[in-house]
């Protein structure tokens, strides 16, 4: 079980990005993760390849009235990697945030998901139901190997079987809408938790446990969460993003599965791609915060 820390220099000075970083070990593994501002938590989780930085325009907006709380996923920014694919689990990412939430003792979470975020996040939320208020959900799917897979997944997915040394800034600029017109210090950014190929285990291994058959490890535990949140009634906002076709459509998905979720606005981000956070970081908090405001 070969582990890796990326070297703390990799972080400095990283723009727009001031944040103090905390740790905590769970499960023998040092997970990093943000955490500013008073009042009711909100757990904010990242998807492939990127890491808490995907939050960083959201973070003062929404500290300036709550805890925010944005965690690295083992294999990912300042958290430790494991240098092996085989390492990488759904379940292993599960336990890690399960251990994460006990350990921070979290209550109440506003929880907020994008790209692998969802899988996990509401998976954990379908077995520990009592510490969750809200959910936000964006740019995210369950994917339980019953339906096929769109087209452009698996071209994604064919990529980065073929890449082993995945070009992360590459892959970032993809997912934009405006990738062309994202700085490349931000793109930098982005690239800073993986020094090289052997850091990039935890990236690579995220497309590939995508469960495409019904029997795939992960499928059933989707399948449940499914179901659980088919009778989900605390309050639920679904808010996709108008650009992104990996995960197009799954707002209609998300609406017609959670009951609560259709008592919200039917919120489309405009002119944003994949990594919404990116490209519309501030409307999104904003969005949030009133979600918040009207389900108190």
């Amino acid at each position: 079980m070969p582990l890796i820390r990326t070297p703390e220099e990799r972080f400095s000075n990283l723009p727009d990005f001031p944040f103090v970083p905390h740790y905590v070990e769970v499960n023998g593994l040092r997970v990093h993760y943000i955490d500013e501002g008073r009042g009711e938590t909100i757990l904010c989780l990242h998807g492939e390849p990127t890491w808490s930085y995907l939050y960083r325009k959201m973070i003062p907006i929404l500290s300036a009235k709550h805890r925010v709380i944005a965690m690295d996923f083992i294999g990912f920014g300042r958290s430790d990697k494991f240098t092996e694919q085989s390492e990488y689990s759904f379940q292993m990412h599960c336990d890690i945030l399960t251990g994460f939430i006990n350990t921070l003792s979290l209550k109440q979470i506003t929880l907020v998901v994008q790209d692998w975020g969802g899988p996990i996040g509401l998976r954990v939320v379908s077995e520990m139901p009592e510490r969750f208020s809200r959910l936000v959900i964006m740019n995210t799917g369950l994917p339980t190997g019953d339906v096929p897979v769109s087209e452009a997944f698996l071209k994604w997915r064919r990529f980065v079987q073929n890449t082993p040394d995945l070009p992360i800034g590459q892959v970032i600029r993809m997912g934009m809408a405006n990738g062309s017109k994202i700085p490349s210090e931000v793109v930098s950014a982005y690239e800073a938790p993986f020094p090289d190929a052997s850091y990039k285990a935890g990236a690579v291994a995220w497309p590939l446990l995508v469960p495409l058959q019904p029997d795939d490890p992960g499928a059933a535990e989707m399948r449940q969460a499914k179901d659980f949140l088919s009778k989900w009634s605390k309050p639920a906002l679904v808010m996709f993003s108008d650009k992104d076709p990996i995960t197009s459509g799954g707002d209609r998905f998300f609406r017609k599965l959670i009951p609560s979720a259709k008592d919200q606005p039917d919120i489309v981000i405009k002119d944003a791609g994949h990594f919404l956070q990116e490209e519309k970081g501030e409307e999104i908090a904003q969005h949030i915060l009133k979600f918040m405001q009207r389900t108190i």
